[in-house]
């Protein structure tokens, strides 16, 4: 408990420091606000804006959190049965690689098209985005299992469903959860993108339209105030997933706190 709290510290101090040096240049060469606001500003244009901004923030985050539970489940439920038969893996595993290394960018246009629902739309793009790494890591972990309990579990001639569920399941949630914790932001950077790309308006539509509106506008403190709503869900998610990887392996005596 003492380590953690000087390092709590240490980044709380140098998060200050780092919005104080910026408060200080930008009244030092009087910069105008349409070129780099100071952070009191975008504070101010935060409050005066924040129905819209979190009505905003509300959406992305709705489509974030779903686009990163479909990947979860997606992703264990597939390396579940690569791992079962490694000829469905050899099959459709480069499917999943295609997807990866495609620009999200490049894609969102046809999904867009081919999708009604624009919802649907950028729920399918953030996905897209955060689906590999759960997959991946998921398909690391039930590969990686101690070789002295396979034996055992092969001398007891346990059927493939038993050796899933009781050894490499178990043997792969250290790395499902590092796979999440990576999925989590890239389901916001997909969201956002995916909105990006859409070029969506109105209320109903997430913190990418309000960028946009405002970039159109030439409104920069309003588009901070939305960076920072992002900047802020990001490290919200990060830190939700590591208290969670430390209360479920609280426990486990074989995962240390680095290796979550």
């Amino acid at each position: 408990m003492s380590l953690r709290q000087p390092s709590a510290l240490g980044a709380v101090m140098s998060v200050g420091a780092f919005f104080i040096v910026w408060e200080g240049l930008v009244w030092l060469f009087e910069l105008p606000a349409y070129t780099l606001p100071a952070p009191s500003l975008v504070l101010q244009t935060l409050a005066q804006h924040s129905e819209s901004l979190l009505m905003s923030w509300w959406t992305t985050l709705k489509i974030t959190l779903g686009a990163l539970t479909l990947a979860a489940l997606g992703g264990v439920v597939i390396a579940a049965a690569f791992s079962l038969s490694v000829v469905l893996e050899r099959a459709l595993f480069p499917i999943a690689v295609m997807l990866q290394v495609t620009p999200i960018v490049a894609i969102a246009p046809l999904i867009l098209i081919y999708l009604d629902s624009t919802t649907a739309a950028l729920l399918l793009c953030a996905w897209i985005v955060a689906f590999f790494p759960i997959l991946s890591n998921t398909m690391t972990g039930l590969r990686t299992i101690d070789p002295h309990l396979s034996d055992l579990f092969r001398l007891y001639q346990a059927s493939g469903w038993q050796r899933l569920q009781l050894l490499r399941l178990p043997s792969a949630l250290p790395y499902f959860f590092a796979g999440l914790k990576i999925s989590a932001g890239l389901s916001l950077i997909g969201a956002v993108t995916a909105e990006m790309v859409a070029g969506a308006a109105g209320r109903e539509t997430g913190l990418a339209s309000r960028i946009l509106e405002a970039s159109f506008r030439t409104e920069t403190p309003k588009m901070f105030a939305a960076l920072v709503l992002l900047v802020l869900t990001g490290v919200m998610l990060h830190l939700i997933f590591v208290q969670l990887s430390r209360w479920a392996f609280r426990r486990w005596p074989v995962v240390s706190e680095q290796e979550i």
